[in-house]
């Protein structure tokens, strides 16, 4: 009995560990790292941010009762569209997958947008844009100045004129509504 006993013993234990090597997935180190890395952050922010600029454009250019408000939407659907291609292009050349819809956040954002009308929506739609493109400046900032990453770096140095443009433009039309 002794003796059967040990033998599937050492018959379990090899295909025990066998078990375990196979189904262990191996994970790329330099992934990973890359999955932490602050450029990477902002390259997903960027990505959603970017996404909710184009939503919210369309929706000022649909919405808007102020002509400067409505021509200001579709500037964002413009730019940001164009700067969503060419941070797509600079995903795939780092082999990075970007996000495909926005936050939380940016859907509450939009939907508390979409139930505005008139001034309303135009003082809401501007307040909102002059904040977050102050913010957009700030860490497009940060990213062409201190980025690691060269593609991505890059990305931010050629978009952040754009950027401040849109925040100039934003808040003068802030101005003209009386904000």
């Amino acid at each position: 009995m002794k003796i059967l006993w040990a033998g599937v013993v050492l018959v379990v234990a090899p295909l025990t560990l066998a078990a375990q090597n196979s189904s262990t997935p191996k994970v790329d180190q330099g992934a990973k790292k890359m999955m932490r890395s602050p450029d990477t952050h902002f390259a997903m922010e960027a990505a959603r941010g970017g996404m909710a600029e184009v939503q919210l454009g369309k929706l000022a250019a649909d919405q808007g009762s102020n002509a400067d408000v409505k021509a200001f939407g579709q500037q964002m659907v413009d730019d940001h569209g164009k700067a969503n291609d060419q941070l797509k292009a600079v995903a795939e050349k780092e082999n990075m997958t970007l996000p495909t819809t926005v936050s939380a956040k940016q859907q509450s954002e939009y939907d508390m947008l979409k139930a505005k009308s008139g001034a309303e929506f135009d003082k809401a739609y501007v307040d909102m844009m002059v904040k977050d493109h102050e913010k957009d400046v700030k860490e497009f900032e940060r990213e062409a100045n201190k980025g690691k990453n060269d593609q991505i770096k890059g990305f931010a140095s050629d978009t952040l004129p754009v950027l401040k443009g849109h925040l100039e433009k934003i808040k003068s039309i802030q101005s003209k509504l009386g904000g």
